[in-house]
Parts: C-alpha cells; structure tokens; sequence
C-alpha cells in the first residue's frame, strides 16, 4: 500500500469517496448516487484544491486508489469555526477495518500540523463503527445532537 497527496487529475474521485462515506446502517438501503450532488454534500468536493485547507491524501493498492482523506474549511456538519479544517474520510467496503483508515488520518493530522493548523474537526453519526478510529487518533467529543458527534482533534 503507498499513501500519498492526491493528484490534481483524481479531484473526482472524491466524489466517489463521499459516496462511500455515507454511512448505511446495517438493514438500511443505500440512497442513490446522485445524492451527492446537492448542495449540502458538494461542498465537499466542488472547486477542490482552490481552498487554502484543501488537502487530500489517497491510500493506493496495486495501482488503484481505494481509499480517501481530504479536509477544507466549510460550513459543513462538522464545521467549528473558519480556521478550522474539516475531515472526510472513506475507503472502499473491501478495504476497510485494514488499518488503512487510521493510516490516511495519522498523515493528514502530521500535513495539517505542518501547515500550521492547531486542530481539525469532523462530524460522524453515533452509530458509525468509525468513532472509535476517530478516537484513536486523538479526536474528541466535543459537542454532539440526536444523531451525530462534533470531534475535534488538537494538533
């Protein structure tokens, strides 16, 4: 597996990548595609790499990018404040609970720190399995609603 910066010719995948992020609890059917152009979603990933917090990191197997992590200051669900980037992150179903998910986030927690950012934050619904990778990697609750926890992690 090699981790490396996203080139400029694979933004688009992030598109793929949020889809994959949706999180799908168990019995649940999976919305359609196309959900991820409404607004509240394209933010994620429209005009990327304009933003000064537009990083983004891909996990590559045998030649085929099979996982994500990419930040930027948004109004998103996890949005904190306006120096704040915000994470996304997702992988492929098959190559997840892999270690490569805690990998992606360590190396983008170093870029941003080296960036001179002093936190990130996210949103991840309770019921997600990945908030205990999240705290792994030294998010914290900060905050949270009927669905979702807001984590910050301090860089």
């Amino acid at each position: 597996m090699i981790i490396r910066e996203i080139k400029d010719t694979e933004y688009d995948l992030l598109k793929d990548f949020l889809y994959e992020a949706i999180f799908i609890p168990e019995g649940v059917e999976p919305p359609p595609y196309e959900i991820i152009y409404r607004d509240e979603l394209k933010l994620y990933y429209e005009d990327f790499g304009k933003g000064e917090a537009d990083f983004a990191i891909v996990a590559e197997v045998e030649n085929k990018v099979v996982g994500a992590v990419w930040t930027r200051i948004m109004n998103d669900y996890g949005h904190i404040d306006d120096d704040t980037p915000s994470f996304a992150i997702s992988l492929y179903k098959e190559y997840r609970n892999k270690g490569i998910g805690t990998k992606l986030m360590e190396q983008m927690l170093k870029l941003l720190k080296n960036k001179g950012y002093s936190k990130a934050s996210l949103a991840v619904q309770k019921a997600n399995y990945a908030v205990k990778m999240y705290k792994k990697v030294g998010f914290e609750i900060v905050d949270e609603n009927e669905e979702e926890y807001i984590m910050i992690c301090a860089l």
